[in-house]
């Protein structure tokens, strides 16, 4: 099987460029690391030790956090315990047609309306807290800021952190020191718990992307490590760091109700994307990947495929950065962020509420907000009633008195 495996997955044509060989990457000097493959096998239980780390945390940190916050839930009415209705509903979920109501009402002995009023409270109830949200923008703000402080520390003294031709000079006889080593599987690792995690965690508006970005991610990451593409790996990997914890930070105080904070928060985190994704990620580093490489050494199979990775980011980037200036426009022009267009939206339908007041919020504020609320709508409405009773009676007087 390795003989197979040296033979038609490892061939050096694929992934390394002409007259190179797997001999030649890396380096036996102390305090580094020749990249193999089989490296990548450990990235598999990290990534569950992520899972259990982040289990601990969300209880013992997130949580406790969310309350000194202020994070509030909304106090859900719960569906009467129906089996049938049950059954359907975890069969069909949001999927299913007038048809199968009208079937299912012969069985329950309910009207069409019950039904209806049944599944939306219980669709409501599986609709994710904000303590929920908070617990998992906490832990992903916590692993990107250290990720990001950590990168920075490791590459800031590196030649090819300046100067991007650095990063294909002696490729790929180059070395690995043990801080990339770890820098690289260890965000390895994050996102297989990520990708592990993605049908548990709140589903948003684009979960499609962000699978689509996860996977590109993992190969991206697991491509150039076999390939000792290791300098150019870990610039991909900070630049993208170095906003994703502004992200989760601003998420952390929208779900906190300090909109002020999340604002500024926000503000910063879209400058700060648009300049690395859409100005330093595609001007210095694809640059330097596609053009400066050839200085080096010939296209082969692996430059193609590495570039087409690095270009699949970049549309994923720009798909962000439109929703980033919608958000950008409504807060220069409506004078606040109303919510995150970029990745907090939830892809479900929004959350009905029931006209005589199925949910209500749990903050004391809140809750006299809405009971003010009320008087003044009751006045509103009797005003509106006398005048129509008024306008039927001097249209009926019209007639008698011609």
């Amino acid at each position: 099987m390795e003989e197979l495996l040296n033979q038609w997955l490892w061939k050096e044509y694929y992934w390394l460029p002409a007259g190179r060989s797997w001999k030649d990457i890396g380096d036996d000097a102390v305090g580094t690391w020749r990249p193999l493959p089989r490296d990548l096998f450990l990235t598999l239980p990290l990534a569950l030790g992520f899972i259990a780390v982040r289990f601990v945390f969300e209880r013992a940190v997130a949580l406790p956090l969310s309350r000194a916050l202020g994070v509030c839930d909304r106090v859900r009415a719960r569906a009467a315990p129906d089996p049938k209705l049950e059954a359907f509903y975890l069969q069909k979920k949001n999927h299913f047609s007038q048809g199968d109501v009208l079937s299912l009402e012969k069985h329950c002995g309910l009207t069409v309306r019950q039904i209806h009023n049944w599944l939306r409270l219980r669709r409501n109830q599986d609709k994710p807290s904000n303590t929920k949200k908070f617990c998992e923008a906490t832990w992903r703000f916590v692993f990107y800021l250290i990720a990001f402080a950590a990168g920075l520390a490791s590459l800031i003294d590196t030649p090819w952190f300046w100067n991007h031709r650095e990063c294909w000079r002696g490729h790929p006889r180059q070395p690995v020191t043990e801080a990339q080593y770890w820098y690289y599987l260890l965000e390895l690792s994050f996102y297989w718990s990520l990708l592990f995690c993605v049908s548990v965690d709140v589903k948003r508006k684009d979960f499609k992307e962000q699978i689509v970005h996860h996977i590109a991610t993992i190969f991206l990451i697991s491509f150039s490590y076999c390939g000792n593409y290791v300098r150019v790996g870990t610039i991909v990997m900070l630049v993208h760091d170095s906003s994703d914890f502004l992200l989760e930070s601003a998420k952390m105080f929208n779900y906190a109700g300090w909109r002020k904070t999340c604002d500024s928060l926000f503000v910063l985190f879209a400058v700060v994307f648009l300049v690395t994704r859409l100005i330093i990620f595609p001007c210095r580093v694809i640059y330097s990947t596609i053009v400066e490489s050839q200085d080096f050494f010939d296209p082969f199979p692996g430059y193609y495929l590495f570039n087409s990775v690095l270009l699949l980011l970049q549309a994923l980037h720009i798909f962000w950065a439109y929703l980033i200036l919608r958000m950008v426009y409504k807060f220069v022009f409506l004078g606040k962020v109303e919510r995150d267009e970029r990745s907090d939206e939830e892809s479900e339908v929004e959350e009905e509420e029931d006209g005589g007041g199925v949910e209500e919020e749990s903050c004391y504020d809140q809750r006299k907000d809405l009971l003010n609320s009320k008087p003044a709508s009751l006045a509103n409405n009797c005003v509106l009633n006398n005048l129509t009773h008024q306008r039927r009676n001097i249209n009926s007087r019209l007639p008698k008195a011609r």
